[in-house]
C-alpha cells in the first residue's frame, strides 16, 4: 500500500512538473547544496515549483501597491508550510513557564526615539542559523542575553545555544523538540552561567550535556518580562533596555519565503505563537511602524537574516504576547 502511494504521488509530480523550470531547479540545488534521491527529487521539485507561484503571485501584488512587504525564494523553499513549521518553529508556549520581574517605565511613549536598532551600538552579534533543528527558543534568549552582557562589560560575546539546549530539560526544555526564552533564563541563572559559542559550538542536535564552568561566557541575576499584549511597553523596554526576547507566530507561507519589506499578515495570530526570535529595533517605514527583529535561519532568508514586521497594528503575530529579556 505505501509504495503504491509513493509512485501515485511520484507519477501526479512528474506529470505537474513544469520542464521550462529545469534550469531554475538545477541552480537552486547548487546554491543551497541540495541533493535528493530520484523519488525525493521529483517531490521536492513539486514542492519548490508551488512555493514559487506563491512568492510570483505575492509580489506581483506587491508590484501594484497591494503588498507591503516582498516574497523570495531561500533554502527553505523546497519544504511544504505544514512540514517548515514543525521542524523550524520550536517555540513551545506554556502557561507555566517561570515568571520573571514586570517591566515598569514612565517614560511616555512620544518621548521615546523614533527610530532604534541596537545593531548599530554593537549589542547583536551576527545572523546565526539554527537548521532544522526546533532551537529557535535558544537563540532568541542567547541574543538577549548577549545584548545585555554587552551593555554592562562592552564586550560582545556569542554565547551557546548547544549549551542551553543540552542542559536545560529539567527546566522544560526540549532541545530541537522546542522550549522557552524564560525557561532558558531560569537554567542560566541557576547553573551560574552560559558556555560560549566558541568553547560549546551550536551543532544542530541534541546532544549530552558538557558545560565547564571555566567556560563561562555571561551570566545573569534573573530574567523581566514585559506586560502581556503591550507593543507601548514593548518599545519602551526595547528603546531603554536592549534587544527583547520575543514569540511570534511564524506558521505563514508568507513568513518562511519574506524576502524584504515591512512584513504584514492579516492572518497572523497574536495567540497561537510557535518562534522565538529578538526584537533588536523599530523604525517607520513609508509611514507603516515597524520592529526590528532577528531571526535564527541563515542570511539567505528575508533581509539577510531579518524581518521588519508590522507594528501598532493590534500586537500583530502577537509580537508583544511574551516578551521577556534577562537581567545582569
Amino acid at each position: 500500500m505505501l509504495r503504491f502511494v509513493l509512485l501515485a504521488a511520484l507519477c501526479s509530480a512528474c506529470l505537474a512538473i513544469n520542464r521550462e523550470l529545469d534550469g531554475d531547479w538545477a541552480a537552486y540545488k547548487k546554491q543551497y547544496s541540495k541533493i535528493y534521491n530520484p523519488l525525493s527529487d521529483n517531490l521536492r521539485r513539486i514542492v519548490w515549483e508551488s512555493n514559487l507561484e506563491i512568492i510570483e503571485r505575492h509580489n506581483k501584488e506587491a508590484d501594484n501597491g497591494l503588498k507591503s512587504y516582498r516574497l523570495g525564494m531561500n533554502q527553505y523553499g523546497d519544504m511544504t508550510n505544514a512540514e517548515f513549521v514543525a521542524i523550524m518553529n520550536g517555540y513551545r508556549s506554556s502557561e507555566h513557564k517561570p515568571s520573571g520581574l514586570t517591566f515598569v517605565s514612565e517614560t511616555p511613549v512620544k518621548e521615546l526615539p523614533k527610530e532604534v536598532d541596537w545593531r548599530k551600538k554593537g549589542y547583536v552579534t551576527e545572523i546565526k542559523n539554527q537548521g532544522q533543528c526546533g532551537s529557535c527558543w535558544s537563540f532568541s534568549a542567547t541574543g538577549s542575553l548577549e545584548g545585555q552582557h554587552f551593555k554592562k562589560t562592552g564586550k560582545l560575546v556569542s554565547l551557546s545555544e548547544q549549551n542551553i539546549m543540552d542542559c536545560s530539560r529539567r527546566e522544560g526544555n526540549m532541545g530541537c523538540e522546542g522550549g522557552l526564552m524564560d525557561q532558558a533564563f531560569k537554567y542560566i541563572k541557576k547553573n551560574r552561567g552560559v558556555d560560549t559559542e566558541a568553547s560549546y559550538p551550536y551543532r544542530a542536535r541534541d546532544e549530552k550535556c558538557h558545560f565547564k564552568r571555566a567556560d563561562v561566557g555571561a551570566n545573569l541575576t534573573s530574567h523581566v518580562d514585559v506586560k502581556k499584549d503591550n507593543e507601548d511597553d514593548l518599545q519602551k523596554a526595547v528603546a531603554e533596555v536592549g534587544p527583547v526576547s520575543v514569540a511570534i507566530d511564524a506558521s505563514h507561507n508568507s513568513f518562511q519565503l519574506y524576502q524584504s519589506g515591512v512584513y504584514d499578515e492579516r492572518h497572523c495570530s497574536s495567540v497561537n505563537l510557535d518562534h522565538g526570535v529578538l526584537a533588536v529595533g523599530y523604525g517607520s517605514r513609508d509611514g507603516q511602524d515597524y520592529w526590528l527583529v532577528k531571526n535564527s535561519w541563515g542570511e539567505s532568508w528575508g533581509m539577510s537574516g531579518y524581518i521588519m514586521m508590522s507594528r501598532n497594528k493590534k500586537n500583530q503575530c502577537g509580537i508583544a504576547t511574551s516578551a521577556s529579556y534577562p537581567l545582569v
